[in-house]
């Protein structure tokens, strides 16, 4: 399923984030440290190589809602964004520090002059963040964002079940009444 806000393409696929080909940079749903863990991390970690962790070192540690970015190493994409999101029920305001996963890390991909970037969904496995509420989070932000996106044209979301799938598609598509309704032409 897809759809447009202001030119970009926003898809939902169920699959491996650390197999994107295609994609200028894929996201890391990150530790603070930004090391290898369960999860995205560790499928990322595993399929990027060691040479990853040793350019993390300096990176690390990071806050909620912050973002920073690293060449992709073995993985099939130029680049890596990694983002900390919320631990839901503890990093406050959860909904908030979520959000700013997603901004900060569409900014460094305009930053850097990407064209297309792969997520998946930050802070939903062991951070606890229900899936519905996390993918509202996720599709409000970028339509919020896109009319300020200049190169990027394309925004995956690749979630790792069916049921994560079927959700963000479901909040894809109400955010994409909503923003169809109110747009401005």
């Amino acid at each position: 399923m897809e759809v447009q806000f202001e030119g970009i393409l926003v898809e939902c696929i169920q699959g491996d984030i650390s197999s994107q080909e295609g994609f200028d940079i894929v996201v890391n749903a990150a530790n603070a440290q930004l090391m290898p863990g369960g999860g995205v991390a560790g499928a990322i970690h595993r399929t990027a190589g060691p040479g990853l962790a040793l350019e993390c070192r300096a990176l690390a540690p990071i806050r909620p809602g912050e973002a920073v970015i690293t060449s992709g190493h073995d993985l099939p994409n130029r680049h890596l964004i990694h983002c900390l999101g919320p631990v839901y029920g503890i990093d406050e305001p959860s909904g908030e520090l979520l959000a700013s996963c997603y901004r900060n890390a569409l900014r460094l991909a305009e930053e850097n002059e990407l064209n297309s970037i792969a997520f998946p969904a930050i802070s939903t496995g062991v951070f606890g963040y229900p899936i519905q509420d996390a993918a509202r989070v996720a599709f409000k932000t970028i339509s919020d964002e896109a009319a300020s996106l200049r190169h990027l044209k394309r925004i995956r979301f690749v979630l790792y079940s069916e049921s994560d799938l079927e959700e963000h598609t479901k909040a894809m598509n109400e955010v994409a009444r909503l923003w169809d309704r109110f747009r401005v032409s």
